[in-house]
């Protein structure tokens, strides 16, 4: 998958740096520019207007491009200030994130930030990632800031990979053993994450070892 961001670190902070490559450098012809000149006598009245017309049309569509553009650079630009913690330790320093978040922050409508995440990716330090990827809900911790749960998730995934084969965690021995690590999470959540997750039940990972 060819990234649309690269996320590259100098000197301590992250610069964003947008894959141009592939784009079109669209410029209007000089050609043109000459022909709606009103000093232009060699074409008609009618034939200067329809080219003023079509020019104007070619100024907007590069315009918008350009628009375009910036606006991924700003997306990229706040996702990576919201992530950097993910960006410098990894997955267990992923913020909750929605796209309400990124779109108040660059002072832009909400439907905008998701079509410009759609069908995005973002490499960095951490692997290639979907844009998407860093837009996800929180669970609430006694340390009072919220956990995201994509965190959430690779925890419970740990969890059941060191278990005891023989006695797997059932759903709600996973909901205490993260209660007592300080989430406050219930035992529909966790069955909901694992299943998410693709991991069978406890009843059906004991049936697996037998």
């Amino acid at each position: 998958m060819v990234p649309d961001v690269y996320v590259v670190k100098v000197d301590g902070e992250y610069t964003i740096l947008l894959n141009e490559e592939g784009l079109p450098r669209l410029r209007v012809s000089s050609f043109y520019r000459r022909m709606v000149d009103r000093s232009n006598t060699e074409i008609t009245r009618e034939a200067r207007d329809y080219v003023r017309e079509k020019l104007s049309s070619a100024l907007r569509l590069i315009k918008s491009l350009e628009e375009r553009q910036r606006t991924i650079y700003k997306v990229a630009r706040s996702i990576v200030n919201f992530q950097r913690s993910f960006l410098d330790y990894g997955f267990e320093h992923l913020r909750p994130l929605v796209l309400r978040n990124v779109a108040d922050d660059i002072q832009m409508h909400e439907s905008t930030v998701s079509r410009v995440v759609n069908n995005k990716y973002m490499h960095t330090s951490r692997g290639l990632f979907e844009m998407r990827f860093f837009f996800h809900s929180g669970i609430a911790s006694v340390q009072g800031e919220d956990v995201s749960s994509l965190t959430v998730k690779e925890r419970i995934k740990k969890l059941v990979s060191e278990e005891n084969p023989v006695r797997p965690l059932s759903d709600s021995a996973l909901a205490q053993i993260l209660g007592n690590e300080g989430l406050q999470i219930a035992r529909r959540t966790v069955a909901k994450y694992r299943e998410e997750l693709r991991i069978p039940s406890s009843n059906e990972r004991r049936q697996g070892f037998r």
